[in-house]
């Protein structure tokens, strides 16, 4: 009697076809992955200008200064909460005077 043994597995064009789909998925998801990333990073810029506002509004009230006063992180430290923040996009935050809105140095991180 003889025995035959089959071994049963994938073949290399199962395989392949495996590999090609997980490619397509990749392709799909990296990119609105990253865009999800950089959305989320302009947002918190914006709560950060946000938080440099409205400190540099109650700085304003307390020491009695007017619209187009100078403010430095120095001036406002201490209506900050967690110190002066940083952008999570890598950019520079510029406090501005009393009455204009601060910036950041990445283009599309502004206050409406």
């Amino acid at each position: 009697m003889s025995s035959v043994s089959t071994k049963r597995g994938f073949t290399l064009v199962e395989i392949m076809i495996v590999v090609a789909i997980i490619g397509v998925l990749a392709a799909i998801a990296i990119p609105a992955f990253t865009q999800a990333r950089e959305t989320t990073r302009e947002n918190a810029c914006i709560n950060n200008l946000r938080q440099i506002d409205s400190a540099k509004e109650q700085w304003a009230m307390a020491e009695d200064e007017a619209d187009g006063a100078a403010v430095t992180f120095a001036d406002i430290e201490d209506y900050i909460r967690g110190g002066e923040p940083n952008c999570p996009s890598g950019g520079d935050y510029a406090t501005n005077d009393v009455g204009a809105d601060p910036t950041c140095t990445i283009a599309g991180h502004e206050l409406d």
